[in-house]
């Protein structure tokens, strides 16, 4: 007769949502696009869209560590964004499974 001694491991960091607004001149500067390349890269799901006052608003999943370096790239932005401002509150989880841009 052969045991197994089972152990049960988290390997899943709990996912975050976080929602964001950047503010600036943010629009017209490929920050959708680039927020989107970049969050595919780190592995977070969501959505990004322009907001008819010139912010560019980001709904994202993944963890905690993930997210912050969202955070710290929307801070610079693609080349030719000049951000003024970006503000997050964490919210519920939508459970997105792609990340897309919102038009």
């Amino acid at each position: 007769m052969v045991t197994f001694k089972v152990q049960y491991l988290d390997h899943h960091p709990m996912l975050k949502h976080y929602n964001i607004t950047v503010k600036g001149k943010v629009q017209g500067v490929w920050y959708r696009k680039s927020t989107q390349d970049k969050a595919k890269e780190l592995g977070i799901a969501g959505f990004v869209k322009n907001l008819p006052n010139g912010d560019v608003y980001i709904e994202a999943e993944g963890t905690e560590s993930q997210l912050k370096s969202l955070l710290d790239w929307c801070v610079i932005g693609p080349e030719y964004a000049k951000v003024a401002h970006v503000s997050f509150e964490q919210g519920t989880s939508r459970a997105f499974a792609l990340f897309e841009i919102e038009r």
